[in-house]
């Protein structure tokens, strides 16, 4: 297909994606004073599927649910929700700008989880890099007085921080299961099973956190279903039009998106500690990219 390996295209995809996923995550920390962030993920897993059946109805490719992995769907899904889970809480108690930041945590778990898992050797540069990487969260941790001890605001923070870096692990092994998916199954069967099973997660534990939105509440719910939806179909176009060591600079424009709204929409200025943390994690996420795809290169050469 023609617009298969352009990067111009890939590049205003990935722009456009995070931009919208930073203002969707702008959305649910706005309203999650009011509104259970369980009952967040239900709106915005159940009202990303009208997205994903337009597409599906779009291409006339009704055979995007047939599958023969359905536990490996089934597991994504669920280490899928879970990370969703800790990223929608982490919005509720860290600002903005934070949160962004260690949700960029997934490249160093998934450097540290495949040796396990894919049997993989980690070299000194990696090591090196993924320890640069928790030296940013260290640096954020410190900023934000994590560590400090004191009363619940205190704590409050100490535990928003372990539960965006939890995010990260669970990011990274859904990560794995969808690196192995993808050998046999499509991408937009993944994102379809992902978004039915995980609406289905998310029901069943819905009626134990409940709470009647108001009318203006249940609009901005069923926003970021929709918000939710649309950055999802065009962060995989984005990465089915180039290849992602091209893309990856783009994704992290998340972190200018989420300071630049969080201090307008919520006061958060960004402090020096945020900034410094979110460069080292940056910087390690994209040099574990650069080696990862080094080794590919000297792999494909033997």
């Amino acid at each position: 297909m023609a617009l298969r390996h352009d990067i111009r295209r890939g590049a205003l995809l990935m722009l456009g994606a995070t931009a919208l996923f930073t203002i969707m995550s702008a959305i649910i920390k706005g309203i999650s004073d009011q509104i259970h962030f369980v009952e967040t993920m239900f709106f915005r897993s159940a009202f990303a599927l009208p997205v994903m059946f337009v597409i599906a109805a779009r291409g006339r490719d009704w055979g995007l649910l047939r599958t023969r992995r359905f536990p490996g769907h089934l597991v994504r899904a669920f280490t899928g929700t879970m990370a969703q889970g800790c990223s929608f809480y982490a919005l509720t108690v860290l600002p903005l700008a934070e949160q962004t930041a260690l949700t960029y945590t997934t490249p160093l778990f998934v450097t540290l989880l495949s040796i396990p898992f894919l049997g993989e050797k980690v070299g000194i540069h990696r090591w090196s890099a993924v320890l640069f990487g928790f030296g940013g969260i260290l640096v954020i941790a410190l900023g934000e007085g994590a560590f400090q001890g004191g009363g619940p605001p205190d704590r409050a923070v100490a535990i928003g921080m372990g539960v965006a870096v939890a995010q990260g692990v669970w990011s990274a092994m859904t990560t794995l299961l969808v690196r192995s998916l993808s050998a046999t199954e499509s991408s937009a069967t993944i994102v379809l099973w992902q978004s039915l099973l995980m609406t289905a997660f998310t029901l069943v534990a819905l009626p134990f956190f409940w709470t009647t939105p108001s009318l203006v509440e249940f609009a901005l719910l069923i926003l970021i279903g929709l918000v939710g939806g649309v950055a999802q179909v065009m962060l995989t176009e984005a990465y089915a039009s180039a290849q992602v060591s091209a893309l990856g600079p783009y994704s992290y424009t998340s972190i200018l998106w989420s300071v630049a709204i969080g201090w307008v929409a919520f006061s958060d200025a960004p402090t020096w500690s945020t900034l410094a943390g979110a460069a080292l994690i940056v910087a390690s996420g994209l040099y574990i990219l650069h080696r990862e795809l080094k080794r590919a290169a000297q792999r494909r050469k033997q």
